[in-house]
């Protein structure tokens, strides 16, 4: 029966049960005359029938207008139940006018029997058609009971109720006052009977539905009942569904919670000097950091904010963001996407002088620590030359400011992402010292959570996915910010800034990486399997440091350490390298960039970065002027890739 009414086409099934109801109607109208009349032979005349005629008439207009053929039966509530009750009793009304206006000889009674037996034609076969329904999904479903009989445990029965998965048929809860009492036809439990009350039912799972009790006592509560060998799913209420509390995607991003601080406020004022009424370039504008920038500075009323990048789908996603913000906020500026490698010095320098650029932000650059330290060449080319090259054509064509965005590993850098970052800031001392119509200067700071690359994406997908979580060491530890806060120190320190500054966060203290994973897991409503808690949600696994990686990071080199306008920001005094010095290395990196020659280019980055002791890892190729690899240490076998210096793992 099923198939077959859902095989009749959705504008069809008004017309059919229109025309039931009519039939059921016509056959209230005949009983209650032959019930009045003890016969049918006494009512068989033409006005008998005209005055049923105009009744049905009438009604299947009423019935109309009150939308009984919208609803869904087998969702049948309330109020369905009382549109029914209006429609027939206004269809006894227009019965009894009717009789009186065609003289039929209606008895008075007629119209009253009449309404019984219409009310229970009409409204009871949908009572039958929605309890068939119910029947025939509930052989299917999955008999659970719900734990906390309050709002949240009502609104979740209802929805179980009506969905196709689960059938709960008891409820229990801590409160003594609803114990033993009914809600909506269900008994209150005493949850120390739950056992005898599982068995007795066939309860297959509890779910818990409680979101109004401290996270604690659910834990409780769980644990008690999985001790107990019984299935639980604890879920958050309808209204946190509805306002996205209860997404564990939406958890990740409680930022002061992962944190365990509160996000560094900006001082507005600072910022407008370097943005407001000028020209602005963005490179790398399409990654985390960058597409921030871009945000942000189009607050700020830019004469144009040109952004340029090297991926394509990236710099079509940041050109129609800003272009819809642009639109939403009504702010005049021109944006300009631009495709662009930042090794292309020609390319960057007909940038720079076709749109007379004021300021620039350079926030390109390879930055995930484990590839860097298998693609060495192209790390190097890219955050040191690649630096270089915007540097030159913004010197040459009269930029007023450019802003490094570095990184706290290039600190005592152990990696080559750290130390080509370190290298970077070097070139821009330099350059800060060597031509004073530019300011440059440099911003430092920790890992950025929510960017490509940090570990919190990675670790709330793990969670998602049930674990496990994976910390390279219990000792790991980091500096964090969020991506807004980083944007925001870029704007403000560049225009604070000095010619070769080396601005940095006061970010409090690191965050230990297995204590952030812990607090994760806990924030998504799960708990940590442990040794001391075997019977938890996600287990957190030990892998090992990376390539690279070490346990702890820094933000300054020294204690030299000065106070700015902001106060949360700092100056910090770093060692420089001598011009000649510097320009030596400079063009000894670019010929064994050119050569592919990874070992070089560890030795040049060595001898220009001061603390950087890499370790070997996984890898540790050779290359050759001619791009083979002669030798390959640990794990990994290596495929030279000729044109590009990079290395894959195979």
């Amino acid at each position: 029966m099923t198939r077959v009414w859902r095989s009749v086409k959705r504008i069809h099934k008004p017309v059919l049960m229109l025309a039931f109801d009519m039939l059921m109607l016509s056959l209230a109208f005949l009983l209650a005359m032959a019930i009045r009349l003890n016969g049918f032979a006494q009512f068989l005349e033409w006005r008998t029938f005209a005055c049923l005629a105009f009744t049905l008439a009438a009604t299947s207009f009423i019935f109309l207008r009150l939308g009984l053929y919208r609803t869904i039966i087998r969702y049948m509530g309330q109020k369905a139940i009382i549109a029914v009750l209006q429609g027939v009793t206004l269809s006894a009304v227009m019965l009894a006018f009717f009789s009186y206006l065609t003289t039929a000889g209606i008895p008075r009674s007629v119209p009253v029997i009449y309404w019984c037996f219409a009310f229970i034609a009409v409204g009871g076969s949908r009572w039958l058609v929605r309890l068939y329904y119910q029947t025939a999904l509930e052989i299917h479903k999955t008999r659970v009971a719900i734990y906390g009989a309050g709002t949240a445990g009502l609104q979740m029965y209802k929805a179980l109720v009506h969905g196709q998965l689960y059938k709960p048929v008891a409820f229990f809860d801590d409160n003594a006052s609803k114990q033993k009492t009914f809600i909506d036809g269900l008994f209150v439990y005493n949850p120390a009977d739950i056992l005898e009350v599982v068995a007795g039912k066939d309860i297959a799972e509890v779910i818990l539905a409680m979101p109004g009790v401290a996270r604690r006592r659910r834990r409780e509560i769980t644990r008690a009942l999985r001790e107990r060998g019984l299935v639980v799913k604890a879920i958050p209420g309808v209204e946190e569904l509805l306002d996205g509390v209860g997404r564990a995607e939406n958890v990740s991003q409680t930022y002061e919670n992962i944190l365990g601080r509160a996000p560094v406020e900006p001082q507005r004022e600072l910022v407008s000097g370097s943005i407001s009424g000028k020209v602005v370039l963005v490179t790398g504008a399409g990654g985390s950091i960058g597409s921030e920038l871009c945000r942000q500075i189009s607050q700020w009323k830019p004469a144009r904010l040109v952004v340029v990048e090297s991926s394509e789908y990236a710099l079509y996603q940041i050109e129609r963001e800003l272009r819809q913000q642009h639109q939403d906020d009504g702010v005049q500026f021109e944006v300009t996407a631009l495709l662009g490698d930042v090794r292309n010095t020609e390319r960057m320098a007909e940038i720079i002088q076709g749109f007379s650029v004021n300021t620039i932000y350079h926030a390109a650059a390879y930055k995930h620590v484990p590839l860097v330290e298998q693609n060495v060449v192209i790390g190097a080319d890219n955050n040191v030359l690649g630096t270089l090259s915007v540097l030159e054509a913004a010197e040459q064509h009269g930029v007023e400011q450019f802003v490094l965005i570095s990184t706290d590993k290039a600190v005592r850098p152990t990696n080559v992402m750290g130390a080509t970052k370190r290298f970077a800031e070097l070139i821009c001392q330099d350059f800060g010292r060597r031509f004073n119509r530019m300011r440059v200067c440099m911003v430092r700071f920790g890992n950025v959570i929510g960017s490509s690359g940090s570990v919190i994406p990675l670790f709330t997908d793990q969670i998602n996915a049930g674990g496990p979580v994976t910390v390279t060491h219990s000792k790991v530890t980091r500096y964090f910010m969020t991506i807004p806060e980083a944007a925001q120190l870029v704007l403000q320190a560049g225009s604070m800034g000095r010619n070769g500054d080396v601005f940095v966060l006061d970010m409090g203290e690191p965050v230990r990486i297995y204590d952030l994973a812990e607090r994760l897991i806990r924030l998504m409503g799960h708990t940590v399997r442990d040794e001391e808690n075997p019977d938890g949600d996600i287990e957190i696994q030990l892998t090992g440091l990376r390539p690279g990686e070490k346990l702890y990071e820094e933000l300054l080199l020294g204690d030299n350490v000065l106070g700015t306008d902001h106060p949360m920001i700092m100056r910090a005094e770093e060692e420089r390298l001598d011009s000649e010095a510097l320009q030596l290395l400079v063009s000894d990196l670019r010929d064994a960039c050119g050569s592919h020659d990874c070992e070089q280019v560890r030795r040049i980055l060595c001898r220009a970065v001061k603390g950087y002791s890499p370790k070997q890892g996984l890898v540790d190729v050779v290359w050759s002027r001619q791009g083979q690899a002669h030798k390959a240490k640990g794990r990994a076998t290596v495929e030279v890739l000729p044109l590009t210096g990079e290395a894959s793992s195979r």
